[in-house]
């Protein structure tokens, strides 16, 4: 959990701090099993915090930086090593969970696991069985007893997620929050029932609002208050301890006729604990107050004035039916309240100095202060020491858990869960990262980490997840607005044909965003060698004229052939939306030269990809299986459809590519 506090930390963190848990993280990311075990046995239990999600969404922060507009400590240089790494870490969780799927589908390990750090454009095709087909593996294959552990799991994390929907309701609104979780059946409908559940420190709960739905006055929340305070044994119990161990779990409602009902209803369950106590239960409801009252009054450092004994004495004379409280009674009781706060258990450390706290107990001398302190009781706590005492109350309440079981998983399924969980900030984290920054290694790490989420996406059978990927990296070639083109969108469109190849098999509807990708690219190697368009031959008027016009000239036909009145080159130059296959002829917005030459300059870039990467992509077609090849030639003439139909520069490329493959 400490990991996790520097982790989440976005304005003021210790750069020394937060690069060792970056290292750490990545270290962790790097063992499949380890984020797969640490989904399962905490994400998936309800009763721990959801390290898994935690993780994720810190390392997400980190990746986006602080929030526009507010304050940091962060140098610009190390904020950009804090997006860089956090976005390495992501990429290492993604990659990891493919590597676990690969293995127990049996599926080997591909060389997508094994891409060059600098070079990504390597493309490698995924083992195939003899016929040319990608090797037969299922989904959930059979198994031993074990195979129903991810169905297990799927309902714990049901459960939770519903549970965690309830806790965050009841924190904005309790009564509503409890009818929730009533309807939902995560908790009963008695009181007894709600009033166990508010006191068995449900994660997530906030403490404020139990004290508030503690102290309506509404009937049915009156009877859970009642059922809530006879919950508890104060037999043999001191006074003053027995309120300390009642408002551990929650805290007291700033409305005084709330704090009234439920002090009322405690002096009578200490009465009832105590018969011999005091005369009658008013006297320990007007005692609990004044308790109350002195313990604002001492350890609030508001009040300057603070209450004497003498003083605290003589405001309870006559509380007990007229006669007054033994005075060394009173005194004791005083010097115990003065000396030991009343507090909850959120309370144990103070929230502004925890994350102070936290940061010194993050260096060496701090781990070991957590292994080798030691304290006398009559020396004061500071900060450090209250945190370390809170830590420790936290190992040993965990570690008399009932239910101490280590569970491990060996069905893929679970690997469902854990990516509904991760993909949205990982597409946000790569897509922020990707448009923002031009350097290659991070973009470099970017396209992987989309490699690797669509490799695992396809092979669970992930629509919406696979095609959301797929979607931003053919965003990403640019190639519908080629006069902004830089290397890292060429970078994009290698990443294309590099999934197109290794998971052509599970690709399915996506393959028409990749095929688009790919006649565009088509499209602007033609126009930067001055190729007649298919447009001319369709036209029989132009046949002549064309035979005899060369099919070779290089970048500078583009300046010297009247460029600025080519409506197929102004249609590219002026670029559109990546969702609109062809550019509307109306569309009258002015080319400048300035941007033709721009515009030249980028067609350069294409020149990493050549006919020969295109003809080696539509010839590994022939590897695909049954269901593949028909999902592929389905989207291959959506594509040849659109190119036929565009109005300024109609085409035949993904038609004469059907017919090759046919």
């Amino acid at each position: 959990m400490l990991i996790l506090r520097v982790l989440e930390n976005v304005l003021q963190p210790s750069f020394v701090q937060k690069t060792t848990v970056l290292n750490l993280l990545e270290k962790i990311v790097g063992d499949s099993q380890n984020i797969i075990d640490i989904f399962v046995n905490y994400d998936c239990d309800v009763d721990s915090p959801n390290i898994f999600e935690r993780i994720v969404n810190g390392l997400l922060k980190t990746a986006l930086g602080p929030p526009p507009g507010s304050t940091t400590t962060l140098s610009a240089i190390q904020d950009i090593t804090f997006r860089h790494e956090s976005v390495k870490c992501l990429v290492g969780i993604i990659k990891s969970m493919g590597a676990w799927m690969d293995g127990h589908l049996k599926i080997g390990h591909s060389n997508l696991h094994e891409s060059s750090e600098n070079d990504i454009s390597e493309s490698h095709s995924t083992p195939t069985s003899e016929d040319g087909t990608l090797a037969d593996c299922e989904l959930h294959p059979e198994m031993n007893s074990e195979s129903s552990d991810a169905a297990t799991f799927e309902q714990r994390r049901a459960y939770k997620i519903e549970l965690q929907k309830g806790v965050s309701l009841f924190n904005r609104k309790p009564s509503k929050g409890i009818e929730f979780l009533m309807n939902t059946k995560k908790i009963g409908n008695t009181p007894e029932e709600v009033a166990s559940f508010l006191r068995k420190n449900t994660p997530g709960l906030n403490e404020t609002m139990i004290g508030d739905y503690l102290g309506e006055r509404e009937e049915f929340a009156l009877r859970v208050m009642h059922a809530y305070v006879d919950s508890f044994n104060f037999k043999s119990m001191d006074f003053g301890e027995a309120i300390r161990f009642f408002l551990r779990g929650f805290r007291l409602p700033g409305e005084a006729q709330k704090i009234d009902r439920i002090m009322e209803k405690f002096a009578e369950r200490y009465c009832k604990c105590n018969p011999n106590s005091f005369t009658s239960a008013d006297t320990a409801y007007v005692l609990a107050y004044s308790v109350i009252m002195l313990n604002t009054d001492a350890h609030n450092d508001m009040v300057k004035v603070k209450m004497t004994k003498s003083g605290f004495i003589r405001n309870n004379r006559g509380i007990n039916d007229g006669k007054d409280l033994p005075e060394e009674y009173l005194g004791a009781l005083y010097d115990q309240i003065v000396k030991n706060e009343i507090k909850m258990n959120a309370d144990a450390v103070p929230q502004s100095k925890q994350e102070n706290s936290l940061n010194k107990l993050l260096g060496l001398d701090g781990i070991l202060n957590l292994v080798s302190w030691k304290q006398t009781e009559d020396k004061p706590l500071g900060a450090n020491g209250l945190l370390i005492r809170h830590i420790q109350e936290q190992f040993k309440a965990k570690a008399v858990k009932l239910e101490s079981v280590y569970h491990s998983v060996s069905d893929v399924s679970i690997l469902r869960f854990m990516v509904e969980v991760c993909w949205g900030p990982m597409l946000a984290a790569f897509s922020v990262t990707l448009d923002q920054s031009d350097d290659r290694l991070a973009t470099t790490h970017c396209l992987q980490g989309f490699r690797h989420a669509v490799h695992v996406t396809a092979v669970l059978g992930m629509q919406t997840q696979r095609d959301a990927f797929v979607t931003s990296v053919a965003k990403f070639t640019y190639l519908h607005c080629a006069a902004d083109m830089k290397q890292k969108n060429v970078d994009a469109m290698k990443a294309i044909l590099s999934i197109a190849i290794e998971d052509g098999n599970h690709l399915q509807e996506a393959w028409e965003h990749i095929l688009t990708c790919l006649s565009r690219i088509e499209h602007l190697q033609l126009l930067g060698v001055g190729a007649p368009t298919d447009a001319s031959f369709l036209t029989a008027s132009n046949i002549e004229t064309d035979d005899k016009m060369s099919t070779s000239v290089d970048h500078q036909y583009l300046k010297n052939k009247g460029t600025l009145q080519n409506p197929a080159v102004m249609a590219v130059v002026r670029g559109g939306s990546y969702d609109s296959t062809t550019v509307r002829v109306n569309s009258f917005r002015l080319v400048s030269p300035e941007q033709i030459n721009h515009f030249i300059a980028n067609l350069n870039l294409l020149d990493q990809i050549g006919n020969f990467e295109l003809n080696r992509f539509f010839a590994h077609s022939q590897r695909l299986n049954s269901e593949a090849i028909v999902a592929f030639v389905k989207a291959l003439c959506k594509v040849s459809m659109s190119e036929l139909q565009s109005p300024t520069d109609p085409r035949i490329f993904s038609l004469t590519k059907l017919v090759e493959i046919a």
